[in-house]
């Protein structure tokens, strides 16, 4: 029997048996704790398997979501008495029933891989789908291991150039769930008529392009900075976009991307930064949907 809170914020775990799902429980219960949530879990088709073949019988999902259900359920209310906890089966394809579920959660947490993946994967085609289609932020955990602590850093990818409110406000706000410091990494690159002329780019030059790049990312982080007084940030400013992130990531508690909202339903959802951050990353990975 699932456990209704009276709360308006929730947080959405999707769990399918495995153990990244399972450590995905546990992120969303810890995140839910935070925010004063109550925590969802969800289980959907054809995640709904008996643990022992990869697909159910339509006749067996009841029994077959249940029992993965209340395993996960069980191994949360272990941990966290205190939470409040809904169970649900979505009787739909993993990706919509997810993206259809998060429609009315604050935050989604998956796992990085779902039954269903090889093991040389580091991402699931699910997960990577969801992150790219959902309206709310979605969370990719890894399996449970060594976590960095919950005051680590909070890392954000920040655009100096177009930084986005929605992401740095997500940022901002679980560094100060956390009590932790925001590290904003501006990855940049170099103009392409440097590569273009050849040869070693004299270092006078990229230092004053360096500087440059760290007064916009110094204004980026303005009005964020007002609105949070109480939460410290580094300004990092390196060449390098994606492998930024991925260096940054090795001490941090979450690592947090944008990805721009698409009206239609063709053409890629995530970009090459945050495609290679979910992949590399060795911290979660929050991707923050915006625009």
């Amino acid at each position: 029997m699932s456990e209704r809170s009276e709360s308006t914020s929730t947080v959405l775990a999707g769990v399918d048996g495995s153990p990244q799902s399972t450590a995905a429980a546990h992120w969303a219960a810890e995140e839910a704790l935070r925010r004063g949530a109550s925590l969802r879990l969800v289980h959907a088709w054809p995640w709904l398997t008996d643990g022992v073949s990869s697909f159910a019988e339509p006749d067996d999902l009841p029994d077959a979501a249940q029992r993965t259900l209340a395993e996960a359920a069980e191994a949360v209310r272990a941990r966290h008495p205190e939470l409040t906890v809904q169970t649900d089966a979505v009787l739909d394809a993993p990706i919509d029933g997810l993206v259809a579920a998060a429609a009315d959660a604050d935050l989604l947490v998956l796992g990085s891989r779902g039954r269903g993946g090889f093991t040389g994967l580091l991402l699931g085609s699910v997960s990577m789908s969801v992150a790219g289609r959902s309206g709310a932020p979605v969370v990719v955990v890894r399996e449970a291991g060594e976590d960095a602590d919950g005051a680590a850093e909070v890392v954000v990818g920040v655009d100096a150039h177009a930084p986005e409110e929605e992401v740095l406000a997500f940022a901002f706000r679980e560094a100060a769930l956390r009590g932790a410091p925001v590290r904003a990494v501006h990855g940049w690159e170099l103009p392409p008529l440097f590569g273009y002329a050849g040869g070693a780019v004299p270092a006078g030059e990229v230092d004053q392009l360096e500087a440059l790049e760290a007064k916009l990312l110094s204004l980026a982080l303005a009005g964020p900075r007002e609105r949070h007084p109480e939460v410290a940030v580094v300004e990092d400013v390196r060449l390098g976009s994606a492998r930024a992130l991925v260096e940054a990531s090795a001490a941090a508690s979450l690592v947090v991307v944008g990805r721009r909202r698409r009206p239609l339903e063709f053409g890629p959802r995530l970009g090459r930064v945050v495609h290679a951050v979910l992949h590399h990353a060795e911290a979660p990975v929050a991707v923050v949907p915006h625009g």
